[in-house]
């Protein structure tokens, strides 16, 4: 969904509740990343205001991601706000606040796309841990032959139980005899 520069400066006021399906998008920009996507439900408003455009909007959107422990399909609902203004070029330019703001997106188009701000959207907010019930609540880690994953806590206490070298006891003799 496009809505042309023009015609939101003459509406100043857009509003809207889609449901959209962007699965092959998200394929195309996150490649394995996303397994699969039901519809996108996108529910806000696209505002104009003195050389600004608004688009908030509630996002929500049932993902399947790979658990980032065992690669299994796990299904993730995601819903965030989504809060962004734009400006056009010329109107950054003009303006020596706008242009220290990262928070204004110069618009390069004559269009506001609110299918590339949810593919954004949900790209910038996929954690980065994802796991299933089974692997929230199992104590196991995985591990092979010579391998094993360790919690935080387990990687601290093995280095503190680690043998000193057998050189560290050299050292202190070295030290002893200045």
């Amino acid at each position: 969904m496009k809505w042309s520069i023009q015609e939101v400066i003459k509406k100043k006021n857009i509003t809207f509740n889609e449901k959209i399906n962007l699965q092959e998008e998200l394929n195309t920009r996150s490649k394995k990343e996303i397994l699969n996507s039901k519809d996108i439900h996108a529910e806000g408003t696209l505002v104009y205001d003195d050389g600004l455009f608004y688009l908030d909007y509630e996002l929500s959107v049932e993902l399947t991601l790979p658990s980032s422990r065992s690669l299994e399909p796990v299904i993730y609902v995601l819903e965030i706000p989504v809060h962004e203004s734009f400006a056009k070029a010329e109107k950054i330019e003009e303006s020596e606040e706008l242009m220290d703001s990262d928070l204004i997106l110069p618009l390069t188009e004559d269009w506001i796309s609110l299918d590339d701000s949810l593919i954004d959207n949900i790209l910038l907010n996929i954690p980065l841990q994802i796991l299933s019930d089974d692997e929230k609540t199992q104590a196991d880690l995985p591990s092979g032959k010579n391998w094993q994953v360790l919690s935080e806590d387990e990687f601290k206490a093995s280095k503190k139980e680690e043998k000193k070298s057998p050189f560290a006891d050299l050292a202190d003799l070295l030290d002893d005899e200045k």
